[in-house]
């Protein structure tokens, strides 16, 4: 049961962008500032192109930007472009049916999962990439 960094990773590159005030950055100094590999990258920035929140240019120079503004792009849009499961699976196999809980916990638990999950997104709407990286700059001082 491990949990994914994807959403992270995302945040941080988009920030980067953001950051570079509309340069283009290569897959590869990206992957420096993550310190990863820059095929991590690379396939994150391929759900970001899907999603519209990014573009390639390839040559000399050439490298990914924004394709909308940092104030544009919210915390929600990425974890929806990158996150591809449900935040909060059940069971990977069904569970006993003839177990009173093993029967019912599923049931049970879809509707709390649900709110959770409308709650995190709301939550995550009210943030954009311009808010982080706003933090970011004020922690780099």
């Amino acid at each position: 049961m491990s949990t994914s960094c994807r959403f992270a990773v995302a945040i941080h590159v988009l920030t980067l962008l953001a950051y570079g005030g509309g340069a283009a950055l290569t897959s590869e100094f990206m992957a420096g500032s993550v310190n990863t590999n820059p095929v991590v990258i690379r396939r994150i920035l391929a759900a970001l192109r899907v999603a519209k929140l990014v573009s390639s240019q390839g040559g000399p120079g050439g490298g990914w930007q924004l394709v909308r503004p940092p104030e544009a792009i919210t915390l929600r849009d990425v974890c929806r472009a990158v996150e591809e499961s449900t935040l909060f699976p059940l069971h990977s196999r069904d569970p006993n049916p003839r177990c009173p809980v093993g029967a019912n916990i599923q049931t049970a638990l879809t509707a709390h999962f649900e709110v959770a999950h409308q709650v995190l997104e709301q939550e995550l709407a009210r943030t954009t990439i311009a808010d982080v990286m706003h933090e970011v700059k004020v922690l780099a001082g």
